[in-house]
């Protein structure tokens, strides 16, 4: 009897699980079984043995059968539930099944540094003709817990990614592979330093060039906290997973414009949870995951030992195949042929070959390449605005001219310049005034070819629109705001606490820029203004208008509200990049702005800033990201909008690594993914006054924390307070600012250094 009762909890426990991920007893005969387990149950030791038995029995088939028909046609916010549900497994789990012994870092329980990022030091071991070879990996993941608070449900804290990013390094150092488990709704949305925004974008700054190899497997993903530990060789996904942008409930706020504290339809969040397109197959179609690793029936859980011996062995593989890309092609094609058979022989994956995973430094420069080409080629068939097949080869052929030339200008003759020229000073010093007249001609040209430039004797050419005394490059009156054919007055929002009188308009956003004369406080200007107020008179050049926001999740909302953008602004995107000068310095500049669907990214933003930072590493100019305001990443494209965060991140390291000067501004408002990615990792980071930067938004955070925010809480004066940025400019300050940067920063690999 014992053994029929267990056999009824668990037919108990299996009805139960059902019913939360349908929400209810309605579907199918969910309220029938439960009425007949109650009524077995309580009559219990009525039954006799072998009729307890039998009803038992059928009872399991109707529960199999249930589960067969639920999870053939599970809905992507019923995946979100399984993933949520309390019986599934967790980081812990995989450690005690897929891992023979693991030491955890950092504190461990309640003990530990946060508790919601575990990481621990793994032995995996696996079988080859009799014989066991023991691998050490580094697992780094998000923990929820089966019921601790203390977990935060696996958002992780901002001092927990730095702890992930701290281990990395380690790992690196001893050169083993790191295995990422994703298991977070999200980050933590705190400011507090390390900040939650800015410890990610640290996160994924180190992590595109860590020399190990790296696999990640997704099974509740959720945007930047996601991401903070996400970018990887090979990324998997559990197929009940759910990989997002937000949450769907996030979502279902937005497009409804849910009130705070209002109640959102069950009907509105599926709706969003389906356009989203969050499940492992609709990731596996965008091309944001690699493999998707298959579970059993309405997902795996924490007793599913023969899924966790499936997770070892597709770990073991796809560290294998990142190792092995590494090496000769002929050692990789072999490879693959095993793997083959071994499918084939129903044998164990990790059974059949002997992989070593230490890499040679031929073979980490070759891993870092590879992950260079994965996330430059994602996305990029998401957006619009693709030239002709004509065109592309024509573009090519132009990129191969402007890499002779720059090649031969920079790499070539300035390399050799300061040798070349010191010799010809100590022959000219040393000789006769009949030397130096032989050797003047080739002096001359070979300064014209190499066009020498000394940073030091850069100065501000004479500023026509200066208002200020001569040479002080304060910002003129080329450009006046419509803001000022206004003719009345507006209150400065520190009146009571600084007693500022009310401002004329036509002065407001005429001579004074914008800009309360009493308190300082900065009012919003159009984008407008900057272009035509920060760089020189007619320098700016445009490149890359042609590519287009897109609409590839086929929402159609969205399209609708695209069309509208690209009539209100003119553009395609909410991205400008351009080349131009600053005082006599050219730049190369990329800029988010606020009119095209405020300044939130997609594939096509994504896109420009990549080539935006490519331009600049080619003609070794600085590069400039104008935040005038991003509203972070553009939901409605779901995960290919997410994965521009690693994607541009990359692109920033790479530039910043041949030499760049890479210079982040924000103005107005600056949150999200933006700012825990490409715009964060920058080490020179300012703001203009009075603008605000943050990870989320107080309501947000409200939701996340329960606890309220201050009003200075996303100030630029608390986020410099922080460490995030390294200083508040005024907006008549920002041109000469931005020169004094120019100047004063970057490595001489600079075109005018």
């Amino acid at each position: 009897m014992e053994d029929i009762n267990k056999r009824l909890l668990k037919v108990e426990d299996r009805i139960s699980y059902i019913s939360q991920v349908k929400e209810g007893t309605e579907w199918g005969n969910l309220a029938g079984l439960q009425e007949k387990t109650a009524r077995i149950r309580e009559n219990f030791y009525d039954y006799a043995e072998s009729d307890l038995a039998d009803e038992i029995r059928g009872l399991e088939d109707a529960v199999q059968f249930l589960e067969e028909r639920c999870d053939e046609n599970l809905s992507p916010m019923e995946k979100v539930r399984i993933v949520r549900s309390p019986l599934r497994f967790s980081l812990k789990d995989i450690l005690e099944n897929v891992y023979e012994e693991y030491t955890e870092l950092g504190g461990e329980e309640d003990a530990n540094i946060d508790p919601s990022m575990v990481v621990a030091k793994a032995n995996i071991l696996r079988q080859v003709n009799n014989k066991t070879y023991t691998q050490q990996v580094m697992v780094i993941g998000h923990e929820k817990g089966q019921g601790e608070e203390y977990r935060n449900g696996g958002c992780s804290k901002p001092w927990g990614n730095e702890k992930a990013l701290r281990y990395m390094l380690v790992a690196q150092t001893e050169g083993i592979p790191i295995h990422y488990y994703i298991f977070t709704p999200g980050s933590f949305p705190i400011e507090d330093y390390p900040g939650a925004g800015q410890q990610i974008a640290r996160n994924l700054y180190v992590m595109s060039k860590l020399r190990v190899p790296m696999v990640s497997v997704i099974s509740e993903g959720g945007s930047g906290g996601a991401e903070a530990i996400g970018m990887a060789d090979l990324r998997l996904m559990f197929s009940h997973g759910y990989y997002s942008v937000i949450s769907p409930e996030g979502a279902a706020a937005i497009e409804g414009k849910i009130r705070e504290g209002e109640k959102m339809s069950k009907e509105l969040v599926e709706s969003c949870a389906e356009r989203l397109k969050i499940t492992a197959l609709d990731n596996l179609k965008a091309g944001t995951i690699d493999r998707i690793i298959e579970e059993p029936l309405l997902g795996a859980r924490r007793d599913d030992f023969a899924f966790f011996k499936k997770v070892k062995g597709e770990m073991i593989r796809a560290t294998d195949e990142v190792v092995l890309k590494t090496k000769s092609l002929r050692t990789f094609r072999a490879y693959e042929v095993n793997m083959k058979k071994a499918e084939e022989d129903a044998a164990d994956i990790e059974n059949y070959v002997d992989v070593t995973w230490e890499l040679r430094p031929d073979e980490i420069k070759r891993l870092l390449i590879f992950r260079s080409r994965k996330y430059r080629n994602m996305a990029l068939w998401a957006f619009g605005g693709k030239p002709e097949p004509s065109a592309i080869r024509m573009k090519r052929a132009k990129l191969k001219i402007a890499q002779a030339f720059y090649g031969l200008r920079y790499d070539v003759i300035r390399t050799h310049r300061k040798l070349a020229q010191h010799f010809i000073n100590d022959v000219s010093g040393e000789s006769s005034v009949f030397l130096k007249r032989v050797t003047a001609p080739f002096t001359a040209a070979y300064d014209f070819i190499s066009k020498k430039q000394d940073y030091r004797s850069v100065r501000p050419a004479p500023d026509r629109r200066s208002n200020g005394p001569a040479g002080d490059p304060y910002l003129g009156d080329t450009y006046t705001s419509p803001l000022a054919n206004e003719d009345r007055t507006v209150t400065c929002p520190n009146s009571q606490k600084q007693g500022c009188k009310d401002l004329w308009i036509p002065d407001l956003y005429g001579e004074f820029c914008g800009v309360c004369e009493n308190c300082g406080h900065h009012f919003p200007l159009e984008y407008e203004w900057y272009l035509k107020n920060l760089f020189d008179r007619d320098s700016i050049r445009e490149f890359n208008t042609e590519i287009c926001a897109g609409n590839p999740l086929n929402n159609q909302a969205l399209e609708k509200r695209l069309k509208a953008a690209i009539k209100k602004t003119g553009r395609c995107s909410s991205m400008i990049t351009f080349d131009a000068k600053l005082m006599g310095v050219d730049i190369v500049t990329a800029m988010l702005y606020s009119d095209f669907r405020n300044g939130t990214v997609g594939a096509a933003e994504g896109e420009k800033f990549v080539q935006a930072c490519e331009v600049a590493k080619l003609k070794r100019r600085p590069l400039l990201s104008y935040v005038h305001t991003t509203g972070g990443i553009r939901i409605q494209e779901g995960t290919l909008g997410v994965i521009q965060m690693p994607k541009c991140t990359m692109a920033v390291r790479e530039y910043i690594d041949a030499g760049g000067l890479y210079i982040v501004v924000y103005d107005n408002n600056s949150y999200a993914g933006p700012v825990a990615s490409f715009l964060g990792c920058s080490h020179y980071q300012f703001a203009i006054r009075s603008s605000r930067i943050g990870f989320a938004g107080p309501r947000v955070i409200r939701d996340t924390t329960g606890q309220e925010v201050p009003p200075d809480y996303h100030s630029a004066r608390n986020a410099l307070r922080h460490g995030h940025i390294q200083g508040i400019w005024e907006r008549r300050e920002f041109r000469r600012n931005l020169h004094k940067c120019l100047m004063t920063m970057g490595s001489s690999k600079l075109y005018y250094r």
